[in-house]
Formats: C-alpha cells, structure tokens, sequence
C-alpha cells in the first residue's frame, strides 16, 4: 500500500537567519539546532528521499519548520513566505513523484494572507500550514475571515501547527525551572499542544464552520489534546450561541495525524471520537523519526486493510487533492 506522510519539514535558511536576527527570537528554533536536523531540515533533495526510503514512505507534504513566518515585521514575512512557497514549488518540480508542500503565509501582515494563500495554491500547494497566533492577532480574529473563506473556496486545507505559548503566558505558567525545563514544558512537553488545541477550539466557537463549512482543518499529535476533553468542551458550544456541538465540527470539518505518535492507545481513542476516515498518517519528521518496523507496527492496530488504506494514503489523497498514481 502506498504511504503519505504529511506533516513533514524543512527550512528555508534565509527564514532561520531572520528569525536568529529579530530582537527576541523565538526559543523554539534550538530545536532546529540539535545534532543533525537543521541539515536534515534544510535538504530538500537526497538525503531526505533515503530517509523517506528507509522508513517506507512514498510520497511526503513538506512543511515549514516552526515558528514559520508568523514572528516576523509584516513586509519581511511577506518576501519570506513568498521565497519559501517558491522554493518549496521547486523542490516538488524537482521530485514530483516523492513531493508535494504545504504554503506558508505571511499572517503578521493580515491583509497579504488570501492573495499569497492564491499564489501558492495556483503554483501546486495542496493547502497551507498556520500557527494560532501571530503577534498580539488571533487565528479566529475577524480580520483573518477572508483567508478562511479563500482557503474553504479553493479547498486548501489548513493545518494548524503548536508553537510557542506567548511571553505573558509563559511568564505565568511555564516558568521557574532551568532555563532547559522551562523551555520544554512550554513547547512538546505540554504547552505546544494546548496552543494548537486551543486556536482550533477558538476558531468553532467564533463560528467559523458556520460561515465556510466547506473549510477543513489538520491538527497534529492526535488533535492537539483536543479529542480528549470533548466531554468538558461540548458545553461550550451552547453558551456560544452555536448549534452544533464541539464534537461535531470535530468529526465534519477536522482531520487528525499521528505526528509519529504510533502509542496504540492514542488510536483507540481517537477512534472513540471520530473514524478512520479523518485519520491521516505523519511522522513529524525530522524531529521524530520511526523506522519501517515502528510504521508497520503501528498500522497492525488498525482493524482492516480497509482503515490501512485510508489511514496511511487515501484520506491524504482526498483532502489534498493527491493522485499517488499521476506523481
């Protein structure tokens, strides 16, 4: 069976030294730092086709790396989203049986977001990745509302990536440990995920599914969190003035990956909430990187070929637009 994976990254280096140059760059980028991954990051070529090959993978949705675009001045992050949608399009020219990419979008400068989100969708990008927050502006802040109804009418799908928990927040919650500790607790340890999970829950009760029901979002690392407090969040749909409830913008409008979290219980509960047919596999790359035996492993606990197929290629292939075939 074919295999997609779809939350995979890279780096532009021109975007790593205007993030290095900004007068308090964002801690997360020392994730990029570690051993070999900003190499690995910054390949878009090779080395990550036998990375793909040893672990089985067909055919990979590059990724801007985080904290993406979003941290930086407005007309910087314009020419820096533009070069990375420009360079990731050749890189899927250069290798179009192996590549597709995800856009990246200047989000600091609102009113450049639907015309670039344009640009790069009619270069090849089979939808865009985004943060919860850029600067003091909110994913679901009305000035964004022309960017989710580009991306519902042109069927791009957004997926919504964790970043770092802003400087207030992270002075009330995520601090008083080393630095090291600190750092982790507000990023993969835990604050990443809320992040995310929060910026799509934001987005439901703001009623964004209402105004563009057509639109589809991604969340990673098994729905950010999300998927294991409907229970609590499904009372919020009521005081928000809304008709459906949480969990059902969950199953009609939100598709969940793995991020190369193959814990078979985080299956099981995600198929608890939604089905098979919003699961969508990842590996989160390079930043996780399970072997072939890990991915088959994981797939076993899958009950049929059936939900295989559409977990690791067919639900991708349909929400991105993706033909294994024609590649």
């Amino acid at each position: 069976m074919t295999l997609i994976a779809i939350e995979e990254h890279w780096m532009l280096p021109e975007l790593t030294s205007a993030l290095r140059a900004v007068p308090r760059p964002d801690e997360s980028l020392a994730f990029n730092e570690h051993g070999d991954t900003l190499q690995r990051l910054e390949d878009l070529g090779a080395g990550r086709i036998a990375a793909m090959d040893a672990q089985g993978i067909d055919l990979a949705v590059l990724a801007l790396t985080p904290p993406g675009t979003h941290s930086l001045p407005p007309e910087r992050a314009v020419d820096l989203s533009r070069l990375a949608n420009d360079t990731a399009t050749e890189a899927v020219r250069a290798h179009p049986a192996r590549f597709r990419s995800l856009s990246s979008l200047p989000m600091s400068s609102p009113r450049h977001v639907a015309a670039e989100l344009e640009r790069a969708a009619a270069q090849g990008h089979v939808g865009t990745m985004v943060y919860g927050r850029s600067g003091d502006l909110l994913l679901d802040d009305p000035v964004y509302d022309d960017f989710f109804a580009t991306a519902a009418a042109l069927g791009q799908p957004v997926f919504i990536h964790p970043q770092i928990p802003s400087d207030p927040l992270r002075d009330a919650t995520y601090r008083g440990f080393d630095p090291l500790t600190d750092l982790g607790l507000a990023t993969f340890g835990w604050g990443w995920h809320l992040e995310a999970a929060t910026a799509a829950l934001r987005l439901i009760l703001r009623g964004t599914f209402d105004r563009h029901p057509e639109l589809r979002i991604v969340l990673g690392h098994w729905g950010e969190l999300l998927l294991f407090w409907l229970d609590r969040a499904d009372s919020l749909a009521r005081l928000a003035g809304l008709q459906r409830t949480v969990s059902d913008y969950i199953r009609a409008n939100v598709f969940i990956t793995t991020s190369g979290m193959f814990n078979p219980a985080l299956l099981h509960h995600a198929l608890t909430v939604t089905t098979t047919d919003r699961l969508i596999f990842s590996t989160d790359y390079p930043f996780q990187r399970p072997s072939r035996e890990d991915i088959d492993t994981f797939f076993e606990h899958l009950a049929t070929d059936s939900d295989r197929h559409k977990v690791r290629s067919a639900n991708a292939a349909a929400l991105f637009g993706i033909d294994p075939m024609r590649s």
